[in-house]
């Protein structure tokens, strides 16, 4: 399959070739049933497989623009939904929309929600209300994402990684996290952070400041701050994401999810 989709990739008119045309089919079934992934964690490092985000991006130009109904709802779209929860294991609390090529791993909890194609969610994982985990998304185990949070997706440029949550981390109402950042096991995150790739991260656990982007470590506990930044207009506050605290080992770690955010007195 790699060796077609790397082709087409490299020639478009390959994509009438009904081989070709297959082997995506193929990859996004896979990418559906869990049994790859668009980006996977090998002795402690995080690899992003390009010729399968590849692979999603040529899906769409060989699908086909067709209704969807169910009920009273119509969809007109070139991908089909996700089926057979039942038999996943899977909790779907209308109105939660998962497109197919999204994996979700049994024991996990969709409230009304949306997972585009590409992501993966692992088991124990709860997406609560009005949640979005964007194309390519890797969430981990046990991971709660909380309501209205918004977890970008990716697609190209090809070699960009996904955002990455890795596994029984907390991430708070109205927060954002985009552009590849990861976040590291255990790690809790108050309401409204707002995380790219350019953010500021700011250890100020410490007598001096510590300075980092990109990687929320692990066990962090974290909340929005902002910074003065000198502009030629003026100076002005500028978001940044402050780690204020680490999250104890001592206590369960269903239960410090919310004991972290209690002990630094700061919102869900």
């Amino acid at each position: 399959m790699k060796s077609l989709i790397e082709a087409a990739w490299n020639k478009r008119s390959l994509l009438e070739n009904k081989e070709t045309q297959k082997a995506i089919r193929d990859v996004i079934n896979e990418l559906d049933l869990g049994n790859i992934r668009v980006a996977e964690k090998n002795n402690g490092v995080w690899k992003i497989n390009e010729w399968i985000k590849k692979a999603v991006v040529l899906y769409f130009p060989i699908q086909k623009m067709e209704s969807i109904e169910i009920g009273p709802f119509e969809f007109h779209d070139k991908i089909p939904l996700k089926k057979d929860y039942v038999k996943k294991g899977i909790r779907v609390v209308p109105h939660a929309v998962v497109r197919h090529g999204a994996y979700v791993a049994r024991g996990t909890i969709l409230m009304p929600s949306y997972t585009n194609i590409g992501a993966y969610i692992d088991g124990g994982a709860m997406i609560d209300t009005w949640a979005t985990v964007g194309s390519c998304a890797q969430i981990g185990k046990n991971v709660h994402i909380s309501g209205g949070v918004g977890i970008g997706g990716v697609l190209e440029p090809i070699q960009a990684s996904p955002v990455i949550i890795e596994d029984d981390t907390f991430i708070g109402s109205r927060s954002i996290i985009v552009e590849g950042v990861r976040v590291e096991k255990e790690a809790v995150l108050g309401a409204n952070v707002v995380l790219t790739a350019s953010t500021k991260i700011i250890d100020v656990t410490g007598e001096k400041p510590i300075e980092s982007k990109g990687v929320i470590p692990r066990r962090s506990v974290v909340i929005p701050g902002s910074y003065e930044k000198q502009f030629k207009a003026g100076k002005y506050h500028v978001p940044c994401a402050l780690i204020i605290g680490e999250r104890k080992e001592s206590t369960n770690k269903k239960t410090s999810l919310n004991d972290a955010l209690r002990e630094n007195n700061l919102p869900v």
